[in-house]
């Protein structure tokens, strides 16, 4: 009976005992033995434009890669320098779970091969177990080390103020560049003149930035590069304390860039080994459409980077806002990501407020929908326009002479400043479009917000919601405390549901008192007014 001995360069011997591991006479003979060629039987079929494709592993890759090695238990192909010195930057696919694409093997080896970690690894198992041939007792030798050091630690001084001044512009949503970044600019950039600043505090990169006729750290080639480094060292000390989190959720959400492309935010939240919860950004992530087939390929593509098979059950939650292309339950976003992370389930994403959610909910009714968007029109009428805002001033200080300055919040209390300031709003509206002072666009739209706010209905809803949107923004803010707990939540959503019945118990008296409101109004017009009957029917719609 045969006795079958594993090979100590085996694929299956280095993961029982990695390399790290072994003694040195061991990982001698290793690198003695050189990359394991066993026999191993890949096949694969695939179907393209009606033809089939029957392919075989050939043993001749071998002799043109020679770091490939291959495992005969599992049929896949391995990394062999990348398996001896794997570390957490190392290729899963090269060093763990093997590769077995024949029809992108090509693709793949050739990305591997000229990726930094596979040449690093190269280079580290070619030097294993060489005698340096420099002298070490040369004095020569040993005064070019000291001053090599020397060099080095000053470099790395110099380039760890610059880093410093581009957290600090990052930190606060500092612009890097401006307009003129010559030598003799007299108003140069936010980044040149923190490290101007910096440099007045220390003599060796003063010293540097006056002397150096190379890499003074300012161009802006050597920003992007900075960025770059510190990005990937972010995303890698991120990597690292996930892989040691037992559990892990994202939150994702749609935004659009300066060029009004669309693009995912993903954040990664998880327990560290400090049992401390940390919510981190981790990347954009560019998208070809707005579909739900479009956002959950690019969301799966980059979390197939971040969770690997083995770690998949580790997603126990996904949230996104409320739209349906998210939280769709039978082709939605979360459904395409909990079949393939199937402990992923999906929670409504705590950072959206409870005002725009409420918002959302009550649009699926025709008239509600054009309410909120006649609203957002108003606030988008006076947003970075300060000749229109102007004018809105005007009105209020000749009506409140004595009233302090208005803050327009036309964002997160629209419902609130325009019920508020509605007569306002109507005689500014009213001023700029009999004005003559504003350009066709501005008259027509401001024509346009004169009906509007006009119109019964759009008062009344107006009314409406300006008596729901206080008891929301009061829960909403009551949810966000730390201390909350079950029974908490219970209570005030309790509370909560009973002020909202108050309000409906109270339509019949309201929709009375704003329809005799509202005939006085129209009294001498011929438009016709809601009656009290047609008011409590919309009402009784968004309850």
């Amino acid at each position: 009976m045969a006795i079958n001995i594993e090979k100590e360069n085996s694929v299956k011997s280095l993961k029982e005992t990695p390399f790290e591991g072994r003694t040195l006479e061991g990982k001698l003979r290793v690198k003695m033995l050189g990359p394991d060629w066993p026999d191993i039987a890949i096949r694969q079929e695939s179907k393209d434009r009606r033809k089939h494709f029957h392919r075989c592993f050939s043993r001749s890759w071998f002799s043109k890669k020679a770091w490939l090695t291959g495992c005969s238990d599992t049929n896949t192909l391995f990394c062999f320098p990348c398996l001896l010195f794997r570390t957490s930057r190392s290729d899963l696919a090269w060093t763990q779970k093997g590769v077995n694409d024949l029809k992108h093997l090509s693709e793949k080896a050739k990305k591997h091969e000229q990726s930094k970690v596979h040449m690093e690894n190269a280079m580290q198992l070619a030097m294993f177990g060489r005698v340096n041939i420099a002298v070490q007792l040369d004095e020569d030798y040993r005064i070019g080390i000291r001053k090599h050091n020397e060099e080095v630690d000053k470099n790395r001084h110099i380039l760890s103020k610059i880093i410093d001044c581009v957290k600090f512009c990052g930190a606060f949503e500092l612009a890097l560049r401006g307009h003129d970044e010559s030598e003799s600019s007299e108003n140069p950039d936010i980044f040149r003149g923190l490290v101007d600043f910096v440099a007045s505090l220390d003599v060796v990169l003063k010293e540097h930035l006056q002397t150096a006729t190379v890499f003074k750290g300012t161009s802006k080639t050597i920003q992007n590069e900075l960025l770059d480094c510190m990005l990937s060292v972010l995303r890698e000390c991120i990597l690292e304390e996930i892989r040691s989190a037992d559990f892990v959720s994202i939150q994702v959400d749609e935004t659009m860039d300066i060029s009004t492309q669309c693009q995912l935010v993903l954040v990664i939240r998880y327990i560290d080994k400090a049992h401390d919860v940390q919510e981190r950004f981790f990347e954009f992530i560019s998208h070809q459409s707005a579909t739900a087939d479009s956002i959950a390929t690019a969301l799966l593509d980059r979390l197939s980077s971040i969770l690997p098979d083995d770690q998949k059950s580790k997603l126990i939650s996904q949230a996104y806002d409320g739209a349906s292309v998210m939280r769709g339950t039978t082709g939605g976003v979360q459904k395409k990501v909990q079949d393939v992370y199937v402990n992923a389930h999906y929670v409504h994403c705590y950072a959206h407020q409870l005002n725009l959610i409420m918002q959302q909910v009550t649009s699926h009714i025709t008239r509600v929908r054009q309410f909120f968007s006649d609203l957002g029109g108003i606030s988008g009428f006076f947003a970075r326009s300060p000749k229109r805002t102007n004018v809105l001033d005007k009105v209020v200080a000749h009506r409140l002479p004595r009233a302090c300055t208005v803050r327009w919040n036309f964002h997160s209390c629209t419902v609130k400043t325009v019920f508020e300031h509605k007569d306002d709003l109507l005689q500014c509206f009213e001023t700029i479009r009999d004005s003559g002072e504003f350009d066709p666009n501005t008259t027509r739209e401001a024509g346009g917000f004169v009906r509007i706010l006009e119109d019964d209905t759009f008062r009344f809803f107006l009314e409406l919601f300006h008596r729901i949107m206080p008891h929301v923004d009061v829960l909403y803010n009551q949810l966000q405390k730390r201390t909350v707990n079950s029974v908490f939540v219970q209570a005030i959503m309790q509370e909560f549901t009973d002020n909202v019945k108050k309000i409906r118990d109270s339509l019949p008296t309201f929709c009375g008192e704003h329809s005799s409101c509202a005939s006085q109004q129209q009294l001498g017009k011929k438009r016709r007014t809601l009656g009290p009957g047609e008011l409590q029917m919309l009402a009784t719609e968004v309850r």
